[in-house]
């Protein structure tokens, strides 16, 4: 058997989801796909395999395929798999949800700064997923703690960051979304309030991001790519204000702490961002006067200033491309309005 089965996985990323790739080698006769793959991939059962084509997760040469697909020498076989994290035991917990929009298929909501996206090592409650639990069980009082699903969780946001989250309902939606942000087609804009003048209007970081060779709960641009995974941020500045800059960036990948790393790698860290230092003064002069004020800022705005403003998608039920876009939330809207004025003062 000479075939290549290989994995992108996206272990080091907000994306929650892998992609097999697999090429049928020359000499293969031609079989059933489920067949051929059930063989092939360790713990994957031809009724799995042939729900997986069901929903259009296996592809031969680029298209969906069905379980009767009778593999060809050379076909190109991609198979798309989700990689939550390790199942935790959800309690349904009783909290405010920021429900941006829901329907039978999915759920968008607006993560509050502070919130941990899922259950995990020393966060076992108080997470989204707690509060999303509950929420389901209101809606569906036979669903208990062993029977509630992980709720196609695809992507997470980081704990200090804002901003829309989706999450799918029903397995197919699941399957879907977990493809579509695999293939980079989710649109996803941030809002950040950055240090420094940033010098270009607009611009492209392309830089690999992988976790930090010493400490490793951070991450680390690797321009060389030596190490880490592709990592590309589209970035544009909205407004300036001297000592810091408002910028948005569309992510073309999803790597963990992304945007955070790639601001930093560029010289501009996120304002009060205290893993990557932009927790203290990086630009203008430090006296008493602008200390303060600077402090004040970080007072306000007690997180690293970053905002999931815009998401959009193609919905796995109706095909249609739909776009959701939420406000700044009031602590990152404050400090601009802040710098805005301090802004307009030091000009003159």
């Amino acid at each position: 058997m000479n075939e290549e089965l290989s994995i992108q996985s996206q272990d080091l990323s907000d994306e929650l989801f892998e992609r097999f790739q697999l090429q049928v080698n020359k000499g293969q006769e031609s079989i059933r796909i489920d067949k051929f793959l059930a063989s092939r991939i360790e713990g994957a059962s031809r009724n799995k395999l042939q729900q997986a084509m069901n929903l259009g997760m296996v592809q031969v040469n680029g298209q969906p395929i069905k379980a009767n697909y009778k593999i060809k020498p050379l076909d190109q076989i991609v198979i798309y798999s989700d990689i939550s994290p390790e199942q935790t035991a959800i309690a349904p917990e009783a909290m405010d949800l920021s429900i941006f929009y829901e329907d039978k298929e999915v759920m968008i909501i607006n993560k509050p700064a502070g919130m941990v996206v899922h259950p995990g090592s020393g966060n076992y409650t108080g997470t989204l997923l707690n509060g999303v639990a509950w929420y389901l069980q209101q809606q569906n009082p036979t669903l208990s703690e062993e029977t509630l699903p992980r709720f196609g969780m695809v992507h997470r946001i980081d704990k200090n960051t804002s901003g829309l989250l989706v999450l799918a309902k029903t397995d197919l939606a699941m399957r879907q979304l977990a493809k579509q942000f695999f293939d980079h087609t989710v649109k996803r804009e941030y809002i950040a309030l950055v240090w420094g003048d940033v010098q270009e209007n607009k611009g492209t970081i392309r830089a690999h991001v992988g976790r930090h060779q010493r400490f490793r709960k951070l991450f680390e641009a690797y321009p060389d790519g030596d190490h880490g995974k592709e990592a590309i941020t589209h970035y544009e500045v909205i407004e300036r204000f001297g000592y810091v800059t408002l910028i948005r960036c569309k992510l073309e990948t999803g790597r963990t702490h992304q945007i955070r790393v790639h601001m930093k790698y560029l010289g501009h860290p996120l304002f009060n961002d205290d893993f990557y230092g932009g927790d203290k003064i990086v630009k203008g002069t430090v006296y008493a006067r602008y200390k303060q004020f600077v402090d004040n800022c970080f007072s306000i705005c007690q997180r690293q200033a970053l905002h999931a403003r815009t998401l959009g998608f193609i919905h796995p039920a109706t095909g249609l491309a739909i776009d959701f876009e939420c406000p700044l939330p009031p602590d990152i809207e404050e400090v601009i309005q802040k710098w805005r004025t301090y802004a307009a003062t030091y000009k003159k």
